[in-house]
């Protein structure tokens, strides 16, 4: 997870342990927010119930200031046009 610059996006990152496609999602998650200076973080639904309860047969979810942009797979390139805009 890196430093962002002011006014970025929050981008959130619901995981899951032991997820094979949250790996996956965290890595291209990593380098689209590394190449544009974005912050991100990941949180684990198995600390939130509410968050299990309502993503737990979608994860790994990507949040994009707060909405629901993509979930399973992380297309690259869709998200960094979404955070570019």
């Amino acid at each position: 997870m890196t430093a962002g610059s002011e006014g970025a996006h929050e981008v959130l990152l619901l995981t899951r342990p032991q997820c094979s496609l949250c790996q996956g999602a965290r890595d291209v998650v990593g380098r689209v927010a590394a190449r544009l200076g974005v912050s991100w973080s990941e949180k684990s639904v198995a600390e939130d119930a509410e968050l299990l309860a309502r993503f737990a047969e979608e994860l790994p979810v990507l949040l994009i200031d707060g909405v629901q942009r993509d979930f399973w797979i992380i297309d690259e390139a869709r998200l960094e046009r979404m955070l570019r805009q």
